[in-house]
């Protein structure tokens, strides 16, 4: 069971929602199998943005792969087009 979250929040247009979700579905698997601490990994949409909601062992492993090469060259890289704003970036721990 995760123990943290990182929720990242992005203002994407309905219209462009399938890539972005395209993105999603090419790094889950490389997301849950090679990052440290990796739990899970969500796709929640609604009509005015489009979460993705990670879940890790620890906070650290959140930060971490903020700072990853999956995430920093791969995923940001191929949703920033896409962006309507700069992403919501935020960690929860579980209480």
């Amino acid at each position: 069971m995760p123990k943290a979250f990182l929720e990242i929040t992005l203002n994407i247009k309905p219209e462009n929602r399938a890539t972005a979700a395209g993105v999603y579905t090419k790094y889950k698997e490389t997301f849950l199998n090679e990052i440290m601490g990796a739990k899970s990994k969500d796709l929640l949409v609604r009509d005015e943005d489009v979460q993705v909601l990670h879940g890790f062992e620890c906070v650290d492993s959140a930060n971490a792969y903020l700072k990853s090469a999956l995430f920093e060259n791969d995923v940001v890289r191929e949703l920033s087009p896409l962006f309507e704003s700069a992403p919501d970036i935020r960690i929860y721990t579980v209480a």
